[in-house]
Protein backbone atom coordinates (compact mmCIF):
# COMPACT_ATOMS: atom_id res chain seq x y z
CA UNK A 1 0.00 0.00 0.00
CA UNK A 2 1.07 3.55 -0.71
CA UNK A 3 0.23 4.88 2.75
CA UNK A 4 -1.21 8.37 3.04
CA UNK A 5 -2.44 8.11 6.61
CA UNK A 6 -3.25 6.16 9.74
CA UNK A 7 -6.78 5.61 10.99
CA UNK A 8 -7.24 4.63 14.63
CA UNK A 9 -10.65 3.25 15.49
CA UNK A 10 -11.30 3.36 19.23
CA UNK A 11 -14.07 1.79 21.27
CA UNK A 12 -14.31 3.39 24.73
CA UNK A 13 -16.38 1.47 27.29
CA UNK A 14 -17.43 2.19 30.86
CA UNK A 15 -16.94 5.94 30.44
CA UNK A 16 -18.30 8.61 32.77
CA UNK A 17 -21.89 9.04 31.55
CA UNK A 18 -22.14 12.78 32.24
CA UNK A 19 -19.05 13.45 30.13
CA UNK A 20 -20.49 11.50 27.20
CA UNK A 21 -23.59 13.69 27.18
CA UNK A 22 -21.84 17.07 27.43
CA UNK A 23 -21.23 18.49 23.94
CA UNK A 24 -19.16 21.47 25.16
CA UNK A 25 -16.92 19.22 27.25
CA UNK A 26 -16.44 16.76 24.37
CA UNK A 27 -15.63 19.54 21.89
CA UNK A 28 -13.01 20.96 24.26
CA UNK A 29 -11.49 17.49 24.83
CA UNK A 30 -11.45 16.54 21.16
CA UNK A 31 -9.77 19.82 20.20
CA UNK A 32 -7.20 19.31 22.96
CA UNK A 33 -6.64 15.70 21.84
CA UNK A 34 -5.91 16.99 18.33
CA UNK A 35 -3.43 19.55 19.68
CA UNK A 36 -1.71 16.95 21.88
CA UNK A 37 -1.22 14.75 18.82
CA UNK A 38 0.57 17.58 17.02
CA UNK A 39 -2.30 18.24 14.61
CA UNK A 40 -3.46 21.63 13.36
CA UNK A 41 -7.12 22.25 14.24
CA UNK A 42 -9.14 23.83 11.42
CA UNK A 43 -12.70 23.69 12.79
CA UNK A 44 -14.97 21.64 15.00
CA UNK A 45 -18.70 20.96 14.96
CA UNK A 46 -20.61 19.13 17.72
CA UNK A 47 -24.28 18.26 18.14
CA UNK A 48 -26.16 17.00 21.20
CA UNK A 49 -29.13 14.75 20.55
CA UNK A 50 -32.36 14.56 22.56
CA UNK A 51 -32.68 12.90 24.92
CA UNK A 52 -28.98 11.99 24.99
CA UNK A 53 -25.81 11.44 22.98
CA UNK A 54 -23.35 13.61 21.11
CA UNK A 55 -21.72 13.47 17.68
CA UNK A 56 -18.82 15.69 16.75
CA UNK A 57 -15.96 16.16 14.37
CA UNK A 58 -12.73 18.10 14.59
CA UNK A 59 -11.34 18.85 11.15
CA UNK A 60 -7.56 19.05 11.24
CA UNK A 61 -5.17 20.07 8.48
CA UNK A 62 -4.01 16.44 8.55
CA UNK A 63 -7.57 14.91 8.29
CA UNK A 64 -10.08 14.54 11.17
CA UNK A 65 -11.12 13.24 14.59
CA UNK A 66 -14.72 12.21 15.23
CA UNK A 67 -16.77 10.97 18.17
CA UNK A 68 -20.24 9.47 18.62
CA UNK A 69 -21.49 8.75 22.13
CA UNK A 70 -24.14 6.53 23.69
CA UNK A 71 -24.32 7.71 27.33
CA UNK A 72 -26.95 5.10 28.12
CA UNK A 73 -24.28 2.46 27.51
CA UNK A 74 -21.27 4.42 28.79
CA UNK A 75 -19.82 4.03 25.28
CA UNK A 76 -18.07 6.23 22.73
CA UNK A 77 -16.95 5.40 19.19
CA UNK A 78 -13.96 7.53 18.17
CA UNK A 79 -11.94 7.86 14.95
CA UNK A 80 -8.52 9.47 14.72
CA UNK A 81 -7.59 9.79 11.03
CA UNK A 82 -4.24 11.49 10.48
CA UNK A 83 -2.15 11.94 7.36
CA UNK A 84 1.58 12.49 7.14
CA UNK A 85 4.24 11.61 9.68
CA UNK A 86 4.19 14.63 12.00
CA UNK A 87 0.99 13.76 13.92
CA UNK A 88 0.79 10.96 16.50
CA UNK A 89 -2.83 9.76 16.76
CA UNK A 90 -1.95 7.57 19.75
CA UNK A 91 -1.30 10.71 21.82
CA UNK A 92 -4.82 11.92 20.99
CA UNK A 93 -6.21 8.51 21.91
CA UNK A 94 -4.46 8.38 25.29
CA UNK A 95 -5.58 11.88 26.19
CA UNK A 96 -9.22 11.28 25.26
CA UNK A 97 -9.39 7.87 26.93
CA UNK A 98 -8.23 9.48 30.18
CA UNK A 99 -10.53 12.49 29.79
CA UNK A 100 -13.58 10.22 29.39
CA UNK A 101 -12.39 8.02 32.27
CA UNK A 102 -12.83 4.97 30.05
CA UNK A 103 -12.36 1.73 31.96
CA UNK A 104 -12.29 -0.56 28.93
CA UNK A 105 -12.54 -0.84 25.20
CA UNK A 106 -10.35 -1.55 22.23
CA UNK A 107 -8.34 0.20 19.55
CA UNK A 108 -7.14 -0.84 16.12
CA UNK A 109 -5.10 0.87 13.44
CA UNK A 110 -5.78 0.79 9.73
CA UNK A 111 -3.34 2.11 7.16
CA UNK A 112 -5.15 4.32 4.64
CA UNK A 113 -3.92 4.85 1.12
CA UNK A 114 -3.64 3.62 -2.42
CA UNK A 115 -3.58 -0.16 -2.92
CA UNK A 116 -0.23 -1.16 -4.35
CA UNK A 117 2.06 -4.14 -4.78
CA UNK A 118 4.75 -2.32 -2.80
CA UNK A 119 4.68 -0.65 0.61
CA UNK A 120 5.74 2.97 0.97
CA UNK A 121 4.68 6.10 2.81
CA UNK A 122 3.66 8.92 0.48
CA UNK A 123 4.15 12.61 1.22
CA UNK A 124 1.20 14.18 2.97
CA UNK A 125 1.17 17.19 0.64
CA UNK A 126 2.59 17.41 -2.83
CA UNK A 127 4.64 20.44 -3.73
CA UNK A 128 2.66 20.90 -6.97
CA UNK A 129 -1.10 20.33 -7.31
CA UNK A 130 -2.06 17.41 -9.53
CA UNK A 131 -5.44 18.89 -10.47
CA UNK A 132 -6.12 22.58 -10.87
CA UNK A 133 -8.91 24.04 -8.71
CA UNK A 134 -10.15 25.90 -11.80
CA UNK A 135 -10.72 22.67 -13.75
Amino acid sequence: MKVLGRHLIAEYADCTVEKLNNAAFLEKCMNEAARKSGATVVRSVFHRYAPQGVSGVVVIAESHLSIHTWPEYGYAAVDFFTCGTTVDPYKAHEYLKDALESQGGAIREIKRGIPSETDEVLQHKLTKPVISAAS
